[in-house]
């Protein structure tokens, strides 16, 4: 049970007087004794620095601090609501931040320590609001200079709050990143969960971020997968793991490391046994280790003497060795059809080049005086050419020379 404190203005009391004042809260908090507290405001405003002091109070202590806007946090109230570790608002609330004020007197002297003192007060105030949103200092400058009202949405969007309270079923952030990858394989898991432990100001509970975070998940999720994914083609298919493999090492049966392997006794292309179960490799057996391995075989020798193709062999020698067979025709085709599907890449490309050369090559010329068009390209006449009767003659005369 939680520890409620309410401030709510009265007909004589706002923020820094009565109930609302900064050592009432105190003696609240002193009372809560370390127990969670909710904080439930609706408050037009006060005093700046009482507010200050309250958000110091809130901030510094030891239990969870959780403020509710209820109806409204206006001027210095705002500055409150920011004191929670969790900042709730009402859908129907109001948020409102603007320049602090004060009522004075004076010669223009006493004014312009008034204006001095003014414009440090706000740099306060403004550095709140940038804590707790993470904006810059020019953006909320801009939105206290402006007067500006928020509703619970706006606010969310801002980073003022960190959640609105709708009174419908509550569906949080924590339930759909859970639900998001409890299907990962292990190793995406731990990754995704360092992220989100690591995280700076991400609000777990905000629906709407993880929501437009779902794609930025995808795209971690794809990368690793390229990073760490690794395949060892086996007489059964292909076992997909992360890293290395050894034993303890989790193994899949898909690209997308979703279904375990079955579990079963695997003999890759090398005749290693990987003895799989429940989707972890139990133990790696080489030829060099395996004691029912035949130490004269020789996969790349094709001559072998009939003569040690004895009866006398063990069935299980014979088993291995076309478990190993079987293996390196796997590893094989799969080659081939990397080789093949390179090759139709190629040739996909090249005939586009070849395309695209075609139209870059083809002439555009068209003789003078085509009825084709009355803006046909005529071919330009050599700077060298004879214009002049005179001048053709001199030519003809110089050729026949």
């Amino acid at each position: 049970m939680s520890y409620k404190i309410y401030l709510y203005d009265t007909e004589t009391d706002c923020i820094g007087s009565g109930s609302l004042s900064s050592s009432s809260v105190q003696l609240q908090l002193e009372a809560a004794a370390g127990q969670d507290v909710e904080v439930h405001i609706s408050s037009v405003g006060g005093s700046a620095f009482d507010a200050i002091v309250i958000y110091d109070l809130l901030k510094k202590y030891k239990g969870n601090v959780t403020t509710y806007v209820d109806a409204l946090a206006a001027s210095a109230a705002s500055i409150v609501a920011m004191g929670g570790k969790t900042v709730v608002m009402s859908k129907y609330a109001l948020l409102m931040i603007h320049k602090p004020m004060v009522g004075t007197g004076g010669n223009a002297d006493d004014l312009l320590k008034d204006v001095q003192m003014l414009n440090m007060v706000q740099s306060r105030l403004g550095q709140i609001y940038i804590d707790k949103t993470g904006l810059d200092g020019v953006t909320v400058n801009s939105l206290i200079n402006s007067v500006t009202w928020l509703s619970a949405d706006q606010a969310l969007e801002l980073g003022f709050i960190d959640q609105v309270e709708d009174y419908s079923t509550e569906i949080t952030n924590s339930a759909i990143i859970k639900k998001y990858i409890s299907t990962a394989p292990a190793v995406y898991q731990r990754y995704i969960n360092k992220i989100l432990t690591n995280k700076s100001n991400m609000n777990i509970e905000n629906k709407e971020l993880i929501e437009k975070t779902t794609s930025v998940l995808d795209k971690i999720m794809n990368f690793f997968k390229k990073v760490v994914n690794k395949q060892t083609i086996t007489d059964k298919g292909t076992l997909h793991h992360a890293g290395e493999l050894g034993e303890g090492s989790e193994v899949y049966s898909d690209e997308d490391m979703s279904s375990p392997a079955a579990s079963d006794c695997y003999t890759t292309a090398s005749g290693s046994k990987i003895a799989v179960q429940g989707g972890q490799v139990q133990k790696i057996t080489s030829p060099a280790t395996d004691p029912d391995a035949d130490p004269d075989a020789d996969d790349d020798d094709d001559s072998t003497p009939s003569d040690k193709l004895k009866s006398s062999k063990k069935p299980l020698d014979i088993q291995n060795r076309l478990q190993s067979i079987k293996a390196k025709l796997h590893a094989q085709n799969a080659l081939l059809a990397e080789a093949k599907e390179a090759l139709e890449t190629a040739t996909s490309r090249l005939k586009k080049t070849r395309e695209e050369v075609k139209n870059e090559i083809c002439s555009e010329f068209t003789p003078e005086g085509s009825k084709r068009s009355n803006k046909a390209k005529t071919e330009p006449v050599p700077f060298f050419a004879p214009q002049t009767t005179l001048a053709k003659n001199a030519v003809r005369k110089a050729v026949a020379q």
